[in-house]
């Protein structure tokens, strides 16, 4: 369980977040949505620890995750993964290495400096490209692959961390509709099949309907919608986006159209593979 308290981070005069309070329940699929500079990278920033709380806690699973130092702050980081949208990858290393690099706090400091990945991590590597349908670019460049294969690469790294919690900043947001199914697909199953709490940062609405149990809107570094999507309705996208007319959702619609063959065979195979589009 998450527990935020009253959380709230200033920088200068600016209240970026602003006294936020809500509680996850493990294993939820939760979309932040709202306007740009509304608070949400900054909110995930601040429950992976990458920026401190001016005030307020973040607990997890009893322990106050906003007072960590040292070792236990690391380990905490390792415990949350933290997907980016500029996908944060090492553009010369292959894509193997890449990915082996999420394992960098499971490993003492020697064996990081001289990059000595065992065997098993490196079967564990390549597993996790394969769950995500790019096993074929282990030995590219990282910096040589689609935008959407590199998102897919971050999201194996993140796997490679073994975490309880993965959070996603803007994870589809350079990314066409064809590539961002495919990385919300993989979210989705991270989330269904391992039971691993995801929270992501979202701009298009319909996305967020369709892939998040849950939608907490934020406006002006507050809380101001926290339910089902069924319970977003129009006036409430009004307060979270500030509008004083109706937003067309499909505007910024990540809708695609998968045809018919494809949705076969991608159902035939074994296992998850998103898939018959890997090659994207």
């Amino acid at each position: 369980m998450f527990e935020l308290r009253n959380v709230t981070r200033h920088f200068g005069k600016k209240r970026a977040v602003d006294s936020v309070t809500f509680d996850i329940p493990q294993g939820q699929m939760v979309g932040v949505i709202g306007r740009s500079g509304a608070g949400k990278s900054t909110l995930l920033r601040m429950i992976n620890r990458l920026v401190d709380p001016t005030s307020g806690t973040i607990e997890f699973g009893g322990i106050e995750v906003s007072s960590l130092r040292g070792s236990a702050l690391r380990n905490w980081q390792r415990d949350c993964a933290m997907i980016f949208q500029q996908f944060n990858l090492v553009p010369r290393l292959d894509v193997l290495t890449n990915v082996l690099l999420g394992r960098l706090n499971h490993r003492s400091t020697v064996s990081s400096i001289l990059n000595l990945f065992t065997r098993e991590e490196r079967i564990m590597a390549i597993g996790a490209l394969e769950r995500l349908g790019i096993e074929q670019t282990a030995l590219q460049p990282a910096g040589t692959l689609s935008g959407g294969q590199q998102q897919r690469v971050a999201i194996a790294r993140a796997l490679m961390q073994q975490p309880k919690v993965l959070l996603a900043d803007e994870p589809i947001a350079s990314l066409d509709p064809l590539n961002a199914k495919i990385v919300m697909d993989a979210l989705r199953d991270i989330n269904e099949r391992d039971g691993i709490t995801v929270v992501t940062n979202l701009h298009t609405l319909d996305t967020a309907r369709n892939y998040c149990e849950r939608i907490i809107g934020m406006a002006q570094g507050r809380v101001v919608f926290d339910g089902q999507p069924k319970d977003l309705t129009a006036a409430a996208v009004a307060e979270i986006y500030g509008a004083d007319t109706a937003i067309e959702e499909s505007m910024t619609s990540t809708s695609i159209h998968i045809p018919a063959a494809v949705a076969r065979e991608e159902n035939a195979s074994a296992g998850y593979k998103p898939l018959a589009l890997a090659g994207l």
